[in-house]
């Protein structure tokens, strides 16, 4: 996929504690550059990079460089 082209994108709904659900109002209201897309791209990427099962079963594949490419784009704001 070309660094310009949009990323395929899926729909998710899923229940949350209320209170991280608190913690996470409380962050974007405080954090106006942030939205609940970014956050949860952010942490779900940061996830998969840090547990080492996935790191060992993908570690030089196309799907893990695209797991660290989503958590630096949505860390510093970037959307192609």
């Amino acid at each position: 996929m070309p660094l310009n082209a949009p990323s395929p994108k899926v729909s998710l709904m899923a229940e949350v504690p209320e209170e991280l659900y608190n913690a996470l109002q409380v962050y974007l209201d405080g954090n106006p550059a942030w939205n609940q897309h970014r956050v949860f791209c952010a942490a779900l990427s940061l996830f998969f990079m840090q547990d080492s099962t996935y790191d060992s079963q993908r570690s030089a594949t196309k799907g893990h460089r695209d797991v660290n490419r989503i958590y630096l784009d949505a860390l510093f704001d970037y959307t192609p």
